[in-house]
């Protein structure tokens, strides 16, 4: 075999070529033509990979597209999951574009994650042009509503995932190349309490105020972080009252909560389930508005970890793990048992905000280690 990341430190400029291309593409989620073009894109150069392509049509968001290699074959495919849609409104390029400076590839949706897309592609035609391309099944799917929370591709993401052995998932590194090895899960609730209005000079005993009963629920729901074990439950949006001489007889609160385990997930949920109220005669409802659940480090986590990190080994690359507090699509696959690795995408900075970079780099020790994964892997039994 050729050494993986000496190859690919002496054609990275072909994944900052791919990257900018695939960059100048804007692709907000909400757009979907922007999408679908760029998913054309993406189709055609599959296909000349020698890939199988399904086009999956979705009516609010962009297509989704499943590759694969090998698909006759009846080992469990290895599956590298990825999103074409970015947070950038269209025209973010005028004023912002792709350019590099020094080591780094500056610009929207290069770190998050048109950098990951290009690494994959490149790495599957260098193993290809070296025939090391192994025998074994791989898939590649490209969703393309990851930054508003998969709503559109979560049940596909799910249908594939159940059928592959290992998921790998090309978000963004984390600090110093770390892979992510566990990821906090989420969840969004709406409390809302009523009460009883009146006026606030002339009978302001007969009335329910909600916004008092609201701050006590508030007090309640703090005292349900348990920081320590990862877990935060935040009040971050309230809405009360509508004059400042009446009693509200309403409030809504947003509610944040985070945590790294289902356990801790299902202790919160049922917290909320059981408010109570403080002032006689106040009602409390919630609503469940969204939730994801976490990747959790667990012993399926440690021993996926512990090959990735053998593999790397062979190859001279060192890995580290973190863990990260917000989501990401491994967050499916893991919680419905699927092997996951995450954060196998470029090193830098910057996601989601101006100054949005990948370190150049980063790219050639991460194709070589996409490589060595495609290549070495071995399945559990």
């Amino acid at each position: 075999m050729i050494d993986l990341v000496t190859h690919y430190r002496e054609h990275v400029h072909e994944i900052v070529e791919l990257t900018t291309v695939l960059a100048n593409y804007e692709t907000p989620t909400a757009q979907k033509d922007h999408v679908d073009r760029m998913g054309s894109f993406i189709e055609s150069e599959l296909k000349n990979l020698g890939a199988q392509v399904e086009r999956v049509p979705r009516t609010d968001v962009g297509d989704l597209l499943l590759a694969k290699w090998n698909a006759e074959r009846p080992d469990k495919p290895l599956l590298i999951m990825m999103h074409m849609d970015t947070v950038w409104p269209l025209g973010t390029l005028k004023d912002r574009p792709v350019h590099v400076e020094g080591d780094k590839l500056i610009g929207p949706g290069t770190y998050d994650m048109k950098a990951s897309i290009a690494l994959v592609l490149i790495s599957i035609r260098t193993l290809r042009e070296q025939q090391l391309f192994p025998d074994r099944p791989l898939w590649v799917l490209l969703t393309s509503d990851e930054e508003t929370g998969s709503v559109h591709s979560w049940d596909f993401i799910e249908q594939t995932a159940r059928q592959c052995g290992l998921a790998l998932v090309m978000e963004f590194a984390a600090k110093d190349e770390a892979l992510k090895t566990w990821r906090k899960g989420v969840a969004h609730y709406t409390v809302t309490v009523k009460g009883k209005s009146s006026h606030a000079g002339n009978a302001p005993e007969k009335g329910i105020n909600a916004v008092v009963e609201m701050a006590h629920q508030t007090l309640r729901l703090t005292e349900l972080n348990a920081l320590d074990q990862g877990t935060s439950v935040s009040v971050t949006v309230v809405n009360g009252g509508s004059a400042a001489n009446v009693i509200p007889d309403l409030t809504t609160a947003r509610v944040d909560v985070r945590f790294t385990t289902r356990a801790e997930a299902e202790r919160i949920a049922h917290a909320l389930e059981n408010l109570a109220p403080v002032l006689p005669g106040a009602m409390i409802s919630v609503h469940q508005d969204t939730i994801r659940p976490p990747m959790e480090h667990d012993a399926l986590m440690i021993r996926s970890f512990a090959q990735v990190q053998a593999i790397a080994a062979m190859h001279g690359l060192s890995i580290s793990e973190e863990g990260s507090g917000g989501g990401s699509d491994g967050n499916i696959t893991a919680a419905i048992g699927v092997p996951t690795l995450d954060g196998l995408g470029s090193h830098g900075e910057g996601a989601h905000a101006t100054n949005e970079q990948c370190l150049i780099p980063s790219l050639a020790r991460r194709a070589a280690l996409m490589s060595a994964i495609i290549c070495d892997w071995v399945m559990d039994a």
